[in-house]
């Protein structure tokens, strides 16, 4: 009686891919992150469905299209959520500080970032104020701050009241006054750095509201040295710490 062939044991040939399956999924899940649905156009949404439906996903059993589901109902209502709405506008609102001071981001007068605060417009103190002083430069710097009363004026930063009355709320915003850690002169007109950080935002709030911005909308703030960017150290560094951040403050913040 012939004997049974003894089965052959090893590693499974097709164990690769387990792990193919992962990183594919896990790519599908880092490009999802970086896709932006307001910036896609219904013809690009239209493209993207045909694509689907006649290639080779759509031609699979149960083939995926982007017609409503089951979730539709759960996916409208997470994106008409008030925090999500606001996230837009946030997105926009930055998308658009951007392109406005351009020429300013492009020269190191204006920075534009985005933290747990909101929204932050950071104007190079050495650009808009004299050493040690809290008078504008309103001969250099006159077009960037109309530039930027208009754009706090802006639609962007307005929630749409027509839309739902409940959400007739308008963004708020900081300003908030930094200096560099050098003592201020003793002789000079400030007692110290916090004076003087102070003062340069109550500068800047007195310009906006003159250029017709509601002032209930604004707070201020003077930090002195208490929160810098750079190391003081250098010359470079303080530069870099002598600033004010005009905020558009999150609701978590206001």
């Amino acid at each position: 009686m012939a004997k049974k062939k003894r089965e052959q044991s090893g590693p499974d040939p097709n164990a690769w891919l387990t792990t193919y399956g992962d990183m594919v999924t896990l790519m599908l899940c880092f490009f999802v992150i970086f896709f932006n649905p307001d910036e896609v156009t219904q013809a690009q949404m239209d493209a993207i469905s045909v694509s689907m439906q006649q290639g080779g996903i759509g031609a699979m059993a149960g083939g995926l299209t982007l017609s409503a589901g089951r979730q539709a109902d759960l996916g409208n209502t997470i994106m008409s959520m008030p925090s999500m709405e606001r996230g837009r506008q946030m997105g926009t609102a930055l998308r658009k500080a951007t392109s406005v001071f351009s020429p300013e981001i492009r020269s190191n007068k204006i920075k534009v970032t985005q933290d747990e605060r909101g929204l932050v417009i950071t104007l190079a103190a050495d650009a808009f104020f004299n050493p040690a002083s809290a008078r504008i430069n309103i001969e250099t710097t006159r077009d960037v701050l109309l530039r930027l009363g208009t754009y706090l004026s802006s639609d962007e930063l307005k929630d749409n009241p027509q839309k739902d009355p409940s959400k007739n709320r308008v963004y708020k915003f900081r300003i908030e006054g930094h200096t560099d850690a050098v003592d201020v002169d003793p002789n000079g007109p400030w007692e110290d750095n916090w004076q003087l950080s102070v003062e340069r935002s109550r500068a800047v709030l007195r310009y906006l509201i003159a250029l017709g911005l509601e002032e209930r909308r604004f707070q201020i703030a003077g930090f002195a040295d208490t929160m810098p960017v750079s190391t003081n150290s250098t010359e470079e560094g303080r530069r870099n710490n002598r600033r004010v951040d005009v905020i558009i403050l999150n609701e978590g913040h206001l």
